[in-house]
């Protein structure tokens, strides 16, 4: 758990580590694993966290329990704060077995800003460890996932539109950029990422949005900044991937 910047509350005595880390824009921390159960949360800023083949974008509304032993990576697109619980699997009541999204309202977050509380008692740390438990609900999220290619050539073309998901560059004219046929772009997209080139295209910018989505940018900013020439267009798109709006995918009802 020793990481540069990070501040540990409650290590002696209880079953919950909290463990504070500044996160420069940027900033990522590698793939690693922990031996106990992990609650990582954005106190302030987003962060991504990748694990188990999928990523969740958090906001400070929403938090992401990680088990034991499974290895994961974070990512601060901007400057962040990232407050993480740790829980000793032993004295933990939950069991789930795969990274689970929960919902992180007013009272987990004072919860959470109390047991960092170095000086704070046994007894009532044990009340409050036990509260923060309870408080923690599953919530149903669609993550977007962008598979990248292996060819040289089509991993330069996505990292790219990963650099700059706004690039409107035809594939035709990005082949040229990197010696290959739109044709054989096309095929080696369909066959190493599973997708055309162009439903990958809008995977892509629809996972690059969810960052400034959780930020509260407004949608007519972010669809820019993603490459479409309206809101409408963009919505429509984000709703066919995640299943709801854009304003409501971060939403915890």
């Amino acid at each position: 758990m020793s990481q540069s910047g990070q501040r540990v509350a409650g290590e002696a005595a209880s079953a919950i580590v909290v463990g504070s880390f500044e996160l420069a824009s940027g900033e990522r921390y590698d793939w690693h694993d922990h031996p106990l159960h992990q609650l990582a949360w954005a106190a302030r800023g987003v962060l991504a966290v990748s694990a188990a083949g999928r990523t969740w974008v958090l906001p400070p509304t929403r938090a992401l329990w990680i088990p034991a032993k499974i290895r994961h990576a974070v990512e601060a697109s901007r400057s962040a704060t990232m407050q993480s619980l740790y829980f000793h699997a032993r004295r933990c009541p939950i069991a789930w077995r795969e990274p689970t999204a929960v919902g992180v309202g007013s009272l987990l977050r004072e919860l959470i800003g109390y047991l960092a509380r170095p000086d704070l008692a046994l007894h009532p740390r044990a009340r409050a460890e036990a509260v923060v438990c309870d408080l923690l609900e599953p919530l149903s999220v669609t993550t977007i996932e962008v598979r990248m290619p292996v060819d040289v050539r089509a991993k330069r073309v996505a990292d790219a539109l990963t650099a700059n998901p706004a690039d409107r560059r035809t594939l035709a004219a990005l082949g040229r950029a990197v010696g290959a046929s739109a044709r054989t772009l096309a095929r080696v997209f369909v066959a190493e990422t599973g997708m055309s080139f162009g439903q990958w295209r809008t995977h892509l910018r629809v996972r690059a949005a969810l960052a400034d989505l959780a930020d509260q940018t407004p949608v007519s900013v972010v669809a820019s900044r993603v490459g479409y020439d309206t809101s409408s267009a963009f919505v429509a798109a984000f709703r066919r991937l995640a299943g709801v709006s854009p304003g409501a995918y971060f939403s915890d009802r």
